[in-house]
């Protein structure tokens, strides 16, 4: 069983930067790839970067390619959303995710695939 809390969510303006983080407990964090999604809305939850369980593979959808960086700091059971040059569209709940499954080799981008969720922190991003 793996507890998951977001934080770091907020108002800012276009441009901005926000750096989320989610820290674990309860199980061991290092085994788990890590993902981050998000939810606007009237909008389904969709896919926004994941991280291998080593940290040392990082997928990000397009919408974040470039602005976003996702980290997994294993030491703190901590993954952390580098978030810049933000825009409206970004506007939603972010949520974090670990993996079904311990040490897996594929790093999914598909929210069914995640077994254990955060309880999601705003972000709102104003023109």
């Amino acid at each position: 069983q793996v507890l998951l809390v977001e934080s770091g969510g907020g108002l800012v303006q276009t441009g901005d930067s926000l750096r989320l983080s989610c820290v674990a407990t309860g199980s061991t964090f290092i085994s788990y790839n890590m993902g981050w999604f998000r939810q606007a809305p009237g909008k389904e939850r969709e896919f926004v970067a994941a991280v291998s369980w080593s940290g040392g593979r990082t997928y990000y959808a397009d919408s974040g390619k470039g602005r976003f960086t996702i980290s997994k700091d294993n030491a703190k059971s901590t993954v952390y959303l580098q978030m810049n040059s933000l825009k409206p569209e970004d506007t939603a709940v972010y949520f974090c995710a670990a993996s079904g499954r311990t040490y897996a080799t594929t790093v999914d981008q598909t929210a069914s695939r995640y077994a254990y969720w955060g309880q999601g922190t705003q972000v709102t991003v104003s023109s």
